[in-house]
Order: structure tokens, then sequence, then C-alpha cells
């Protein structure tokens, strides 16, 4: 499959919800095209690089894992379903992987995405905002 986004975006902003490639996939990575969060601070790095954490489909099951975050369609997000944003996934990516801005979350849901970020590096990690 090959990248849509042959220019690479430049001014993509935390918080913001992008259609992004995932592929090709290795392993148990994520895959296909699906959105996802841009959750790095704006002011971090000089290459066309974001840091994003994806979105699939909810799973029931997904309750029980503290690194994902279940997020419910809004008109602001852009999603079309009820959705979880897994953040053991967490990925530098190349804005050539962009395909197009569909929404964007809140800095409440950017703090919650923060926290699970921080329990896969160890689940006694708490952040506090």
């Amino acid at each position: 499959m090959e990248v849509l986004s042959v220019v690479g975006f430049t001014n993509m902003k935390r918080s913001e919800v992008w259609l992004v490639e995932f592929f090709p996939q290795v392993g148990d990575e994520i895959s296909k095209q699906r959105p996802a969060v841009i959750v790095n601070d704006d002011a971090v790095g000089r290459l066309k690089l974001r840091t994003i954490v994806p979105i699939t489909d909810f799973k029931e099951s997904y309750r029980n894992y503290p690194w994902i975050l279940a997020i419910e369609p809004s008109n602001s997000n852009g999603l079309s379903k009820h959705s979880a944003i897994d953040c053991f996934q967490i990925k530098n990516y190349s804005t050539h992987r962009f395909i197009k801005k569909i929404g964007s979350v809140s800095q409440n849901t950017i703090n919650e995405i923060h926290k699970r970020i921080a329990k896969t590096l160890d689940l006694r990690y708490k952040l506090d905002f």
C-alpha cells in the first residue's frame, strides 16, 4: 500500500486527530489507515515527525487495560464510532504518513492520554495535571 501524503504537513499541532497511514505493519504493530491523536509538545523537535497514538475500534475487554482510553465520537474529534486510543502503540511518524485532519480532542483528553502513556513505562506512575 502506498502512503497517500507525499508533501508532508508541517502545521500539525498537539491534540489534532489525523488519518494516518500505518502500513507497512511489522509483527503486532497497528496497521492500515486509521485516526491518531498528535500528543507531542508543539515546540519539541525539528524534523517532520509527530508523536502520535492510534485510535482503534473499542472492545469491551479494553476496559481492563490502563493504557487504553475510550473516546466517544463527536463533531469536534471527527470520529464516527465509539473508539479506543491505544497509548501502548505510541509512535513517532513522518508527516508524510498523515493524510488529513479530521478533528481535535480537548486538553483534558490530552492529559488523560499522557497519563496512560506514562503507565506504559511503569504501571506505578501517576501524573497530576
